[in-house]
């Protein structure tokens, strides 16, 4: 079974940074795409970011200019770098794993707030 964990939430104050990853059970080289979602209070999940399998990376109008994935295949870890966070920012960051289904982990709360 396929196992998603994410790390690296946490609260911080308007403008500074955080590193989420997202370490998978598997050989990462076996999904096409990983990526990251997050939900904020009361709302549905949003797309973050993803990242395929060549290095291409796509994101959200929110997060571009801002955050920054990465992928390590050879440590099955998918990273988010969330920089100059804003109170909107805040939500519980999901990692997503497709390899003809998606997997999901169990999420990273981000706080923001001053």
């Amino acid at each position: 079974q396929i196992q998603l964990v994410e790390s690296g939430g946490g609260s911080v104050q308007p403008g500074e940074s955080l590193t989420l990853s997202c370490v998978s059970s598997v050989s990462s080289f076996r999904f096409s795409t990983m990526g990251w979602y997050r939900q904020p209070p009361g709302k549905g999940r949003e797309f973050v970011a993803q990242v395929v399998n060549s290095g291409h990376a796509h994101y959200s109008d929110a997060a571009k200019g801002r955050f920054t994935i990465s992928r390590d295949n050879f440590k099955n870890t998918v990273t988010l770098q969330l920089d100059n966070l804003k109170p909107e920012d805040t939500a519980v960051y999901y990692c997503r794993a497709y390899v003809g289904e998606e997997f999901w982990g169990q999420g990273t709360q981000v706080t923001v707030s001053s």
